[in-house]
């Protein structure tokens, strides 16, 4: 009887210990190939080409990143409404869109450090001559933006008596004040200016800068994964960190936006 509970004890200790140690071995995963999501139609950041390549200032980014970290980067392209959940279903295992690293989003992934981050802007069609965006001033105009953002976010919680529409893509707010079926668009700042730069050129002109509300805009853009994934976190950390560093993170946000990536 006896050996029999010594050996029913030392079973158990085996179990228990294989089950403390099972966080700690996932946590210490070695990552030789990382899934990268992204939305692919947030130019200048992301977006998907007349080619169907992904380009942009985060594709470029994080291709360096990926030969930094020697590890093979494989993207995936994932409709924004649905990127964080497809990301906890294991679609794919960071997120590299764009992301502002909002506390209420941190409450259901993990962000890197930030790595860039954009100032907010509001365009109107040319015709409109005042630069007061308060929500006084905008009672009752129909503003757009792209759907599941932080800039939604703002509009909800700051324009109530506004009319706020949003998209699933930033694109089609904007071609939506482009046709004249909005007032205003909300959005990042360099993603508007390719707009202004481009399909809207004539039509349309910023109008003034959105000031940024940390509770609902956050400190600025990080790339998300899933909380368990620490290893994975440590890694782009490190990368992100020696990028800012020897500055070679300011060549591609030069290229896509026209300025140090942050500022």
């Amino acid at each position: 009887m006896k050996s029999f509970r010594v050996l029913m004890a030392s079973a158990f200790a085996v179990t228990l210990g294989v089950a403390l140690a099972g966080p700690a071995m996932a946590q210490t995963k070695e990552w030789k190939e990382i899934r990268v999501g992204t939305e692919g139609a947030y130019p200048p950041f992301n977006n998907l080409n007349a080619k169907k390549e992904l380009e942009g200032f985060e594709i470029d980014y994080m291709n360096d990143l990926c030969a930094r970290m020697k590890v093979k980067c494989t993207w995936v392209v994932q409709d924004w409404d649905g990127i964080i959940p497809a990301l906890l279903s294991n679609k794919y295992d960071v997120i590299v869109a764009g992301m502002n690293a909002t506390p209420e989003r941190q409450k259901k992934v993990a962000f890197t450090d930030v790595y860039t981050r954009s100032p907010i802007a509001i365009i109107a069609a040319k015709s409109v001559t005042s630069t007061d965006i308060s929500p006084a001033a905008l009672k009752g105009k129909t503003i757009g933006a792209q759907g599941s953002t932080v800039h939604t976010n703002f509009l909800e919680a700051n324009y109530k008596d506004s009319v706020l529409r949003p998209y699933p893509t930033q694109e089609e707010a904007n071609l939506d004040l482009l046709n004249g079926r909005l007032d205003y668009v909300v959005a990042d700042q360099e993603s508007l200016d390719t707009f202004l730069n481009g399909k809207g050129k004539e039509c349309c002109k910023m109008i003034a800068n959105v000031p940024r509300d940390p509770q609902t805009h956050g400190p600025g853009v990080g790339m998300a994964m899933r909380k368990e994934d620490t290893a994975l976190k440590a890694m782009l950390d490190k990368a992100i960190a020696e990028s800012k560093a020897d500055g070679s993170i300011d060549k591609p946000a030069m290229k896509w936006l026209g300025k140090k990536a942050i500022q």
